[in-house]
């Protein structure tokens, strides 16, 4: 049986997209894909743009030319609501979380798309939305067993250091029960320990649930270990695309980003 990454399937298709703010060109023409049950890194300069291209992909912001194909669809325009209810879940460069909540609590407010009753329903926590909330909290107290962070799940988040936060970020996203999760620089601000708890969770919910993964990072050292193919930016544009090893060897890379061959 194959494993998840070694599908060929497209998930995701970006075909030569081109945002701009005024007279400023956030991407220039930029094509690459993402197939499913892959960890695909974007990396680059910071303003090569890759926060602008995960904006684009879960619909904050609108390119003025190209095309997302999600799916085996070529999208319209989305908002963050629609990505998230077709599949796409996000992770922020700066964490963004309810701060006063606790990580249960924070957790939990990533299943809201999967809920069926209405708003009253939950209000009066009877009958059918009680049901439904117990089954809704056992898959949220999966998610904290997975991601060990069962000593902090009544802690409100605010309290907690930003590694933990980190975490708990990726159990909200990972609650939607994504097809497609984009992680904006995941392991920025960690030590080295926090780093390697990260590179094994996303490890594993690539392989235990099969998730298709996009990840902005810095640290080259994880994109190495961790991606099975690389797109790298550089003011704007797609200057290299391949595996981990031929990025590297890339002399535009070299010269724009990694600064010496490595």
């Amino acid at each position: 049986m194959s494993k998840p990454h070694e599908s060929e399937e497209i998930l995701l298709a970006v075909e030569n997209v081109t945002l701009s703010f005024g007279g400023v060109h956030a991407i220039r023409g930029v094509s690459f894909d993402i197939r499913r049950g892959e960890i695909r890194a974007i990396i680059g300069p910071n303003g090569a743009g890759k926060t602008s291209m995960l904006n684009v992909i879960n619909g904050f912001y609108q390119p003025q030319k190209g095309t997302i194909t999600y799916k085996g669809r070529q999208r319209a325009k989305m908002r963050p609501y629609d990505a998230a209810a077709t599949g796409i879940a996000r992770t922020f460069q700066n964490v963004a979380l309810f701060k006063g909540m606790t990580t249960l609590d924070n957790i939990m407010s990533g299943r809201t798309l999967q809920m069926k009753r209405g708003f009253l329903w939950q209000l009066i926590r009877f009958g059918p939305a009680l049901n439904e909330e117990i089954v809704h909290r056992r898959r949220v107290e999966e998610i904290i067993d997975f991601l060990e962070i069962e000593a902090i799940r009544k802690t409100p988040v605010g309290k907690l250091p930003y590694g933990l936060q980190k975490r708990v970020e990726l159990g909200r996203a990972l609650a939607m029960e994504p097809d497609l999760l984009l992680l904006d620089e995941p392991m920025a601000g960690m030590n080295l320990e926090e780093k390697e708890d990260m590179c094994r969770f996303i490890l594993d919910v690539r392989e235990e649930f099969g998730t298709t993964i996009a990840l902005i990072e810095h640290d080259m050292g994880v994109v190495m270990d961790i991606s099975d193919r690389v797109v790298v930016l550089d003011h704007g544009e797609r200057i290299a695309d391949g595996t981990p090893d031929e990025v590297r060897a890339d002399q535009d890379v070299i010269d724009a980003y990694l600064g010496v061959s490595h």
